[in-house]
């Protein structure tokens, strides 16, 4: 036998062998780097545990411990913890620990509530049932908040795509965004690899070593070229626990907004498809019409107050401008004038910014409180707008942002809004730029619009108008929500 051939026998003999080595050490090195115990189920234990001390200390104080008695408190403390949970998997990252807390806490105690009665080891007062509802918030929200500063309420990212995409998630997995996701390292299908701040784990080749040897959570794809070759390698990997996710599809779920340099046009399918429900249209228009009415009511004493404040200075009381609504009609927006009688004399549109000088004393109040924008309820039940959806914009700049911002005219998809989740989001619209960062949260909302979202929206933007009248200028009030948008 020639001795090439002897040769090239042996080598594949040893390469083989090699193989065979690292398929049988895989499973023991993969048994050593596993976690003991997943810190997720840690935490959610340790949050039943909070809500359970907090509904049996009341209880246990003022009656001796039964089986039926710790059953029945067990009972109620998991109808706690499961619509606490269900409220931070819901709007959590929409309006914050504290008032998604606040808000799964009143869930919870409608539904215990409900089944009190039918339980004789509780039978508890309406007193000690309030008191037990503070208890189980503070507890709950107490015990999420620690959660949250620690690795256990971080999900770990590998990201493969290249340096790019890489710092850009970075820069929003920031302490400045989200708190919730930890970016691990990237796998880089480049051939020569640029440095860059998130350390490159290996390359394509590599996956399957990277994915056993650091445990991620998630695994966010950013080339769409690579995606067969990639998921294939990961179906491959058996028990490795991750979830794969597009780059468009991690930012919708982390940061609640679009990559719009990423994003293509087959994304808007989401918005288009076949599940969409029909009844989605008429139960937020039936939200939309009690919210107003309900609004008109709250307000109604406030507005002659208001309008002899606006008559301080010349001018309406009540301002009227062109803006476009749904599908691009052109409606009348209503406001109260915040601004002097003639802020736009030389007849161009100008973009209004945080420190406009063509703002009055007064109507610095009211954009800081936002009850300028009290008549657009009247909008609201004419049908020109909803309650939450995009900031309605004049038509003059439509031209401009049509070609400077990719996909800006999708937001005339739906009903503008009153308030929006972009509007709790960023400040005032002051250029392109400003728009296109709008536009990413408000594409965010077209596609997960739904009746608890807009509870959530509404709920936070009461929190920030009440917080804004103890704020001290325009400087303060955006100081405020960006700090409630990182809630």
């Amino acid at each position: 036998m020639p001795s090439a051939a002897v040769n090239a026998m042996s080598a594949s003999s040893t390469v083989r062998e090699e193989g065979l080595s690292r398929l049988a050490e895989q499973p023991r090195a993969r048994e050593q780097s596993r976690p003991k115990l997943d810190a997720r189920i840690v935490a959610r234990a340790g949050g039943l545990a909070a809500v359970w001390l907090a509904v049996s200390v009341p209880v246990l104080s003022q009656r001796p411990p039964t089986m039926t008695g710790l059953a029945a408190v067990t009972l109620v403390a998991a109808i706690w913890a499961v619509a606490i949970r269900s409220a931070h998997g819901a709007v959590q990252c929409t309006v914050g620990t504290a008032l998604s807390t606040g808000l799964g806490t009143l869930t919870g105690l409608i539904a215990v509530g409900a089944v009190d009665p039918w339980f004789p080891g509780l039978q508890l007062r309406p007193a000690m049932l309030l008191g037990m509802a503070v208890g189980v918030w503070a507890s709950a929200g107490t015990w999420e908040w620690f959660v949250r500063q620690t690795s256990a309420g971080k999900r770990r990212v590998l990201l493969v795509g290249t340096d790019e995409v890489a710092a850009t998630v970075l820069n929003e997995s920031s302490p400045g965004g989200s708190a919730s996701f930890r970016l691990i390292g990237r796998i880089d299908g480049d051939e020569h690899p640029l440095p860059a701040d998130v350390p490159c784990l290996g390359g394509l080749a590599e996956l399957a070593e990277v994915v056993e040897s650091h445990h991620p959570d998630i695994v966010v794809l950013t080339d769409e070229a690579t995606y067969g070759h990639v998921v294939d390698r990961l179906l491959d990997i058996a028990g490795a626990g991750v979830r794969v996710v597009s780059l468009a599809g991690f930012f919708e779920h982390a940061f609640r907004r679009v990559p719009l340099a990423h994003l293509s046009p087959a994304w808007f399918m989401g918005i288009l498809h076949l599940r969409q429900p029909l009844q989605a249209r008429w139960s937020k228009r039936a939200f939309d019409l009690l919210v107003a009415a309900a609004g008109f009511v709250l307000v109604l004493p406030l507005l002659p107050l208001i309008a002899l404040l606006v008559r301080t200075t010349p001018g309406p009381v009540i301002f009227r401008q062109t803006r476009l609504g749904e599908g691009g009609r052109p409606f009348t927006i209503h406001k109260f004038r915040t601004m002097v009688a003639d802020a736009e004399a030389n007849g161009s549109a100008q973009w209004c910014t945080d420190d406009d000088v063509r703002v009055t004393p007064v109507g610095c109040l009211l954009r800081r409180t936002h009850l300028d924008e009290i008549p657009q309820l009247w909008n609201v039940l004419k049908g020109d707008m909803s309650i939450v959806g995009p900031r309605p914009e004049r038509p003059e700049f439509v031209r401009t942002l049509e070609k400077d911002v990719p996909f800006w005219s999708r937001r005339l998809l739906i009903k503008p809004g009153v308030t929006g989740w972009a509007q709790l989001r960023t400040g005032y619209s002051a250029d392109c730029a400003s728009c296109a960062d709008k536009l990413s949260y408000d594409l965010w909302y077209i596609r997960h619009r739904s009746l608890v979202v807009d509870l959530a929206v509404c709920l936070k933007t009461a929190v920030l108008m009440m917080s804004s009248l103890f704020a001290r200028g325009t400087h303060d009030r955006r100081t405020r929500l960006e700090k409630g948008a990182r809630l």
